[in-house]
C-alpha cells in the first residue's frame, strides 16, 4: 500500500521514517504517470522494507518545488530524509528496483 504525501506528513511519514522512502511525483493529467502507477503501486505491495508514497504535484506544488520536480513522472528515493536517487520518465520495474 503506498501514502498519499502532502507537506503536511512528510516531516512524519519521509523524514523521520526508518525505512527507504520511494516517493512518485505524478499528477491526474499525466498519461506516463498513469503507465508507471501499476508498477509503483506492485512494488508497494512486495516491498515491506520500504515505504511507497505519491505526490500529487498539482496539490503539493511547494513539495514539487522543493525537489525541483520538472518532469513528471519523477521517482526519487530517500533514506534519512536525504534523496539518495533519483529517475524521470516511465521506467521498467528492475530500473525502480535498482535504484532502492
Amino acid at each position: 500500500m503506498y501514502l498519499n504525501i502532502t507537506k503536511e506528513n512528510y516531516q512524519t511519514e519521509v523524514v523521520e521514517s526508518d525505512k527507504p522512502v520511494l516517493l512518485d511525483f505524478w499528477a491526474t493529467w499525466c498519461g506516463p504517470c498513469r503507465m508507471i502507477a501499476p508498477t509503483v503501486e506492485e512494488i508497494a505491495e512486495e516491498r515491506s522494507d520500504i515505504k511507497v508514497g505519491k505526490v500529487n504535484v498539482d496539490e503539493q506544488a511547494e513539495l514539487a518545488a522543493a525537489f525541483g520536480i520538472v518532469s513528471i513522472p519523477t521517482l526519487v528515493v530517500l533514506k534519512n530524509g536525504k534523496v539518495i536517487n533519483q529517475l524521470v520518465g516511465v521506467r521498467p520495474k528492475e530500473d525502480i528496483l535498482r535504484m532502492l
